[in-house]
């Protein structure tokens, strides 16, 4: 059985050991919504801010069209390509609200958070021409209360808009495009000779108050927290190891250690045929844990593995983010110091520090530079 979301086969060993009947787990695991451990137990995944703002955008365009009950179920789909169904709360006349599932990951504080819509279909005419850019197919999404806006340059997303991530916002604008399909309004609104635009406001009534328990304020996204999510899906083991990659790490002879989910989409391609597996800020603990492995790579955007080098490399910097640093000062002597300490604290593993683009920043065997892709 293979897990849909980070593509691991899951051995038929920690199958046979579940409590679960195979039927049960087949399910939870199809949908992404489980990942089984070595000893059969199972944490569970939940959905990104990203996604539950998609949930609460189309339930907000369907109220548009038709009556929705409370506990109406609601399909998104999710850049891993598996759809996430979701419960409304509430959902009527282009208004709508529903509460993040919960999950595993012990520090998501959006937990059972309520994320809200709101939908209007007007005139081009009554849209400043600014905002009129920013429309896809006609339809523009932005945010409202509770939803931080970036001030600062570094981030995916440019300063001065609204602090919604690339992916999501393309979750939140299909997923608005598939009710107006529902409610029979697509060709009129998204037809290239519609005079008319649909606007999809999201909010998050607790957003200014959760904020305050995040970086955001220090790192330069102001009024809220983020919306997020490159899967769709919150993995419940972005802060612990947890015992299945621990095995997994134990039994690797060839390794890389990546810190994200861009760290393994771009570690596949740079280093085939090694086992490329997630820690998050864990790397010193997945060092430790390769046991057996004949090579280790650490490979990872600038934020996590140069701050993991240096924990202090910001401090009185000017610089609010270390991406920040890299993009206006690179020849910065913070960058090359907090590298060499990754280096030393590598215990011998080969580092790599990458962008997002798949550029290969600095590595500590010489075999990728800043020329690769120029």
């Amino acid at each position: 059985m293979k897990d849909p979301v980070n593509d691991f086969e899951i051995p038929e060993e920690w199958l046979a050991k579940s409590p679960l009947s195979r039927d049960e787990l087949e399910k939870l695991v199809s949908k992404g919504l489980a990942v089984v451990l070595s000893d059969g137990s199972f944490l569970n995944r939940g959905f990104t801010t990203g996604t539950t703002a998609a949930a609460a955008a189309k339930a907000a365009v369907l109220s548009l069209g038709k009556e929705l009950n409370p506990e109406t179920i609601v399909s998104v789909p999710t850049p891993v390509g598996l759809r996430a169904e979701m419960k409304i709360e509430f959902a009527n006349g282009g208004k709508s609200g529903v509460r993040k599932v919960g999950n595993d990951h012990e520090s998501d504080i959006t937990r059972n958070i309520l994320f809200c819509a709101d939908a209007r279909i007007v005139s081009k005419k009554a849209v400043e021409p600014v905002i009129l850019k920013k429309a896809v197919s006609n339809i523009i999404v932005t945010g409202g209360l509770g939803v931080g806006v970036i001030e600062r340059v570094g981030f995916e997303t440019p300063a001065g808009e609204y602090a919604i991530n690339p992916k999501p916002l393309h979750q939140i604008r299909e997923s608005a495009a598939e009710a107006l399909k529902e409610i029979g309004m697509f060709e009129k609104i998204c037809s290239e000779d519609s005079d008319s635009v649909l606007i999809v406001i999201i909010s998050v009534p607790d957003g200014v108050e959760l904020s305050k328990k995040t970086l955001n304020d220090r790192i330069g996204i102001r009024g809220g927290i983020s919306i997020l999510g490159t899967t769709g899906f919150v993995e419940p083991w972005n802060d612990h190891l947890g015992d299945m990659k621990d095995e997994l790490i134990q039994q690797s002879k060839k390794l890389v250690l990546t810190t994200g989910r861009q760290g393994m989409s771009i570690s596949s391609m740079l280093f085939p045929g090694y086992d490329i597996i997630m820690v998050g800020s864990r790397i010193s603990e997945g060092i430790d844990a390769a046991k057996n492995a004949e090579e280790i790579v650490v490979s990872g955007l600038p934020g996590l593995v140069l701050k993991w080098g240096n924990p202090n490399m910001m401090k009185d910097s000017a610089f609010a983010t270390v991406v920040e640093m890299i993009e206006r000062d690179p020849k910065n002597e913070r960058i090359q110091t907090a590298f060499d300490m990754a280096v030393k604290k590598g215990k011998g593993a080969r580092i790599v520090v990458i962008e997002r683009d798949g550029l290969v920043l600095l590595d500590s065997k010489g075999e990728f530079d800043y020329l690769m892709k120029q």
